[in-house]
């Protein structure tokens, strides 16, 4: 899978948070900037699944923007028990519509 090319962004943040990705840093075994980029994809990850599972984008635009896969987008669901598909209500409608259509067929 092709990575997306990367470019620098000003960011102002609050000293509170910079003390805290300075602290995430140490604790982590890696520098500020890193631990920030950190933080910013598992936001992206949580935002795309949301998107996702409101029907905004589709799945493999998701894996598309997160440079991942389709299982990697059903995978951060599962570990945010977010549900993406249809909803049980929605799965009923469709069994009676498809039962309707059935019916409708034998008669």
């Amino acid at each position: 899978m092709k990575k997306s090319p990367t470019k620098v962004v000003p960011l102002r943040i609050s000293e509170t948070l910079d003390d805290l990705a300075t602290l995430c840093a140490e604790r982590e075994h890696t520098d500020k900037a890193t631990a920030l980029r950190q933080w910013l994809y598992k936001g992206a990850e949580l935002y795309v699944v949301r998107l996702v599972s409101e029907g905004f984008i589709s799945a493999s635009r998701g894996a598309e923007l997160l440079d991942s896969s389709i299982f990697d987008i059903f995978a951060i669901a599962e570990n945010h028990r977010i549900e993406l598909g249809p909803t049980d209500e929605q799965r009923l409608e469709a069994r009676k519509n498809a039962e309707k259509l059935l019916l409708t067929r034998k008669a």
